[in-house]
């Protein structure tokens, strides 16, 4: 299809900060591809509302990012969409604790696959078209890269090697494609329940009293694709509460 829009990729957008942020790349005038693995009902609902705005302006595709296969399927149907990809947004992500004495295989490769190899192999397989339209990369780091998070060890593994790549591809494909990372904190509660004096606890851990949002980070997603001179950067968006020292945190 032909279409002079600016398209932007965002993994894991048919809910949360990734329904979010192709929202606001949306109302910023972008065609989003909202890549979903097994939400395809909230994606094509999400794809619905936005075409409703706007006609021919959004869609969606499904893919498993741990399959290799399939994401060079998602780069290739991306590009047939529109021509053209300006924007990844590498924001799809499994996340649940792994206690040591009971990690499995599988662990390793849902959490690893989901949150590395997926943003690896799908910048490698849209980096011709990015550097064409002298694009951008924005990957969703953690900002427990600094902070462990108990029992989560293969989670934090497979995003310090998001921000560790984040940074290398800065280098590698400059001055064409810039790379950066956003490092959320607490933006939405988990999605599990949780007691009252849980959440407290958590909220007394942020400078700022209280948890941020998913439009938070989209307004991130916006600066850092409208910042010509960053690369390389991971910006904590986590309400200071990198900054808290205390071991109960």
């Amino acid at each position: 299809m032909g279409n002079s829009a600016p398209v932007a990729l965002i993994t894991g957008a048919a809910k949360r900060i990734g329904a979010q942020i192709a929202k606001k790349l949306h109302a910023e005038g972008f065609n989003v591809i909202i890549h979903y693995n097994r939400s395809m009902h909230k994606a094509n609902v999400l794809v619905d509302q936005l075409n409703v705005t706007r006609s021919n302006s959004a869609t969606s595709l499904s893919a498993d990012l741990c399959n290799l296969s399939m994401i060079d399927s998602l780069a290739e149907q991306a590009l047939a969409s529109w021509g053209h990809v300006d924007v990844l947004v590498n924001n799809a992500s499994s996340f649940y604790p792994t206690p040591i004495g009971g990690i499995t295989d599988s662990d390793w490769s849902s959490l690893v696959g989901s949150n590395v190899k997926g943003p690896l192999f799908l910048t490698q397989a849209l980096a011709p078209a990015l550097k064409a339209r002298s694009g951008s990369i924005v990957n969703m780091v953690d900002m427990h890269i600094d902070r462990p998070l108990p029992s989560h060890s293969v989670y934090l593994i497979a995003k310090n090697g998001l921000a560790s790549l984040t940074r290398s591809l800065a280098t590698e494909l400059a001055p064409n494609i810039r790379v950066n990372g956003i490092g959320p904190g607490a933006i939405l509660w988990p999605e599990r329940d949780m007691e009252e004096e849980e959440k407290q606890k958590l909220i007394d851990t942020i400078p700022l009293g209280t948890l941020g949002s998913p439009e938070d980070i989209a307004d991130t997603v916006w600066f850092l694709i409208n910042a010509p001179y960053i690369t390389g950067q991971i910006l904590y968006v986590d309400g200071g509460r990198s900054l808290y020292t205390s071991a109960s945190a």
